[in-house]
């Protein structure tokens, strides 16, 4: 009912999860840190300078928005966004946690599946003062490393 993506929209969430790696792709299989039937969660292509480390988590059935995702996946989601925000406490030692998710364009929605982000904070990052940039994939395998040292692969 409020889906934005373009006719024949090749969705680079599904891909990742398939395991596909092509030119529609930012993200690799070393970005994920968790997988399960259900939920994926993997460190961001895209980070912020002052919070390296952003997670996105989606589901891998394909759902455009929050909209369309169906009310059971999202304690599936949120115990995972739990456990990644316990992990990043631990690995990133940040002084919190930010979770987000948009919808839409002028949601500031960007990738036309549903997606939770969450993201190490620090006392005065300015975090929404920056703008996020592109972070190479040795430079996420680091940081999906240390995050899957602390997750259970029991959620």
């Amino acid at each position: 009912m409020f889906n934005h993506a373009p006719e024949n929209y090749r969705c680079p969430f599904c891909l990742l999860v398939q395991g596909i790696e092509n030119e529609d792709v930012s993200s690799v299989q070393t970005d994920i840190i968790y997988h399960n039937p259900a939920v994926t969660a993997f460190i961001s292509s895209h980070q912020w300078p002052n919070n390296p480390g952003n997670v996105i988590i989606i589901p891998n059935e394909h759902y455009e928005n929050i909209f369309d995702l169906p009310v059971a996946y999202t304690p599936k989601i949120q115990a995972v966004a739990k456990a990644v925000a316990l992990a990043m406490k631990i690995a990133f030692d940040c002084d919190g946690v930010s979770v987000r998710q948009h919808n839409e364009p002028a949601g500031n929605q960007d990738v036309w599946h549903y997606h939770l982000h969450v993201t190490p904070r620090y006392e005065g990052d300015r975090f929404y003062t920056t703008q996020r940039r592109f972070m190479a994939v040795d430079e996420r395998a680091k940081y999906a490393q240390a995050l899957r040292k602390h997750l259970a692969n029991d959620r």
